[in-house]
């Protein structure tokens, strides 16, 4: 995995962690989102698309 878009996935993951110990609307979870926001965005222009973080789940054969 790319260096840009392992430190979005992180920063998300750090990001969600912090809505979950802190709440939405408390600072310091603010500026992580801020953050994560910031990276994912770098991602995204650097060519990296959501699949690359978050690949479909396998489908299970019947």
């Amino acid at each position: 995995m790319d260096d840009g878009i392992r430190r979005a996935r992180a920063a998300q993951q750090r990001a969600a962690w912090a809505i979950a110990h802190y709440g939405l609307t408390h600072p310091r979870t603010q500026v992580v989102l801020a953050a994560a926001a910031v990276l994912a965005a770098a991602a995204w222009q650097a060519g990296h698309r959501v699949v690359h973080v978050h690949p479909a789940p396998a489908r299970a054969e019947r």
